[in-house]
């Protein structure tokens, strides 16, 4: 029996339909993984799906790039600015212009609203990291860009599809200017036969339960979400609570970029201000106002109940302010290309001021956010071009309860390592290495994760490198006690039995045939006080190889000999660190 539309909707229809939606932007994000061309989007999962109401307010979000989509809101307004009214069936609408809607040029939005009739009613979004859009430098992402005129093709709002005519003048543009057409192309299709299933199951909703009632319940859901995340506000004490953290510099200097962040707490509402943090750069590390707002929302919702939705109504509840000029919300035309960095380091800045709010919430520092190694070039006898971008997911900073966990993407990302067999049959690559790196984790009564070692023979005649990482010289921080995470490096050998020349953080340079490109990624940062951690702990670490024996004694104060733990050793070291402290 479908519900009378016009009583107020009941608990368990609610429930229905709330998990409706939810399942909506799951299957979106399935077909996008089945249906990708690109490694990027296919097995990296660096894409997106979401449902907005006819507003543009977002309902749901899928179980991907959560930093893409806290970013929709600043999208539809320019969507909206540039169409109003003039939005039809069949229209599809493409965007990735920093400066009029998007975040960086590899990330094109797409927007299909969806009419029931002539009523506008929604829209189905997805976003898709595309492996290349033109630029100076293969796959558009390099961090020692200047300017964004270097860094690929500009789209404002445009119809890719207008009352369903396909815009032949804008794919044969985008076409044109890109390395990878085929790819580009192909994952353009993927993002709209996602919008096609959104669109779909939207108006099947709509069939069952008529629009009047949904209407309603979007509404609600929205306002449901705003009431649980207002409920949790009120609960946090008053007052300001600030956190710095650091940018290890921008590629040009290496002068650290601070990331100043003040919560301002007053009863159900939070206000968070980046006053104080540096001012735009010359690399391509300064990010877009919408994108700062993005990883913000992500931060604070990682610290809600996990029955809080994920959708705009927990927006309302937050405000988020940088000044302008700065690398949070620089001038035009500054480079934005590698903006994810500072992304992942607004998240772990609001998380470090969070944990003076709700301490037994918050990790320690991951990563960093992950690392990305890109070579592209062109085949010497087909003269095909080939593009790698490999982003790096490596670890997870310790919780209150529980360590950190190994190799994995942290919340700031949800994204997959590209398995190395998939790296080594579609790039002219071997990988020579991927494991955990020992000993970089945070030392705590709960440790940090380890992170990951990738290593690269290039067996391309020539390529173009670009390495995009940090935590170089400001490692992972540690909350409560616990110790910061090992630091990350980049190696480069090239030439039969050429030593390691250890490199910048940012590096853009030619390498050659048999190049060894080699990158160490920081750990997760401890929590709490390491001499608290248990001794058979720390020994299960240094047999199974994530914990050496020196690491195990100088982190923890446990002494490990012969594989076995020495417990008179070990009580008189610790013995003397707290007498010494």
């Amino acid at each position: 029996m479908i519900p009378d539309p016009r009583k107020p909707l009941d608990p368990i229809t609610f429930a229905v339909l709330k998990s409706a939606f939810e399942s909506i932007v799951d299957d979106m994000a399935y077909t996008v993984m089945r249906t990708a061309r690109s490694p990027i989007v296919r097995d990296v999962l660096d894409y997106s799906a979401t449902m907005c109401d006819a507003g543009g307010s977002i309902l749901a979000q899928a179980k991907t790039v959560a930093l893409h989509l806290g970013a929709v809101p600043d999208a539809m307004a320019a969507l909206q600015r540039h169409y109003g009214d003039d939005l039809h069936p069949g229209d599809v609408i493409i965007f990735n212009d920093p400066y009029d809607g998007g975040m960086h040029l590899p990330d094109i939005f797409m927007f299909k609203p969806i009419f029931a009739g002539a009523r506008q009613i929604g829209y189905a979004v997805v976003i898709c990291h595309h492996c290349d859009v033109g630029g100076r430098v293969p796959g558009s992402n390099a961090s020692d860009s200047t300017e964004i005129f270097q860094e690929g093709l500009r789209i404002p709002p445009l119809k890719l599809y207008d009352k369903g005519v396909r815009n032949k003048t804008l794919f044969d543009i985008i076409s044109k200017n890109v390395r990878l057409p085929d790819l580009v192309i192909g994952d353009l299709d993927a993002q709209l036969a996602t919008c096609a299933l959104g669109e779909r199951e939207f108006l099947r909703l709509v069939d069952r339960y008529g629009v009047e009632m949904l209407e309603g319940f979007l509404a609600e859901f929205l306002d449901y979400g705003e009431r649980l995340t207002r409920k949790a506000f009120a609960q946090w004490p008053d007052g300001a609570y600030s956190f710095t953290d650091f940018i290890d510099g921008d590629g040009f200097t290496t002068e650290p970029i601070p990331i100043h962040v003040t919560i301002t707490v007053k009863g159900d509402q939070i206000g968070v201000d980046f006053e104080g943090s540096a001012p735009q750069v010359k690399g391509a590390i300064n990010s877009t106002l919408s994108f700062v707002k993005s990883a913000t929302y992500l931060a604070v919702r990682c610290v809600l109940d996990p029955d809080v939705p994920n959708n705009a109504g927990v927006y309302r509840c937050i405000d988020v302010t940088a000044p302008l000029g700065t690398v949070l919300n620089p001038h035009f035309p500054a480079p934005v290309a590698a903006r994810a960095l500072t992304g992942y380091r607004v998240v772990d800045t609001v998380l470090g001021a969070l944990a003076s709010i709700v301490p037994a919430r918050v990790a320690a520092a991951g990563e960093g956010g992950n690392s990305v190694v890109c070579l592209g070039g062109y085949d010497v006898e087909t003269r095909e071009p080939f593009i790698v971008v490999d982003m790096i997911n490596g670890a997870l900073g310790a919780r209150a309860t529980r360590d950190g966990i190994d190799a994995v993407t942290n919340p700031s990302q949800n994204m997959s390592n590209m398995p190395v067999e998939i790296m080594e049959a579609t790039y002219p690559l071997m990988i020579e290495e991927y494991a955990l790196r020992p000993d970089s984790c945070g030392a705590g009564e709960f440790r940090g994760g380890l992170g990951v070692v990738r290593q690269y023979r290039l067996t391309a005649a020539e390529a173009v490198m670009q390495l995009r990482a940090d935590r170089y010289v400001n490692a992972p921080y540690g909350l409560f006690g616990g110790g910061p995470a090992a630091l990350s490096r980049n190696l480069l050998s090239e030439g039969q039995g050429a030593p390691p020349e250890l490199l910048a953080s940012k590096v853009t340079r030619n390498v050659f045939h048999g190049a060894v490109i080699r990158h160490e990624q920081a750990g997760g940062g401890g929590y709490g006080d390491p001499l608290e951690r248990d001794p058979a702990r720390v020994l299960e670490d240094v047999l199974d190889g994530k914990v050496s024996p020196a690491f195990a004694a100088s982190g923890f104060g446990v002494v490990v000999r012969d594989g076995a733990l020495d417990a008179d050793a070990t009580a008189a070291l610790r013995a003397e660190r707290r007498a010494a402290a």
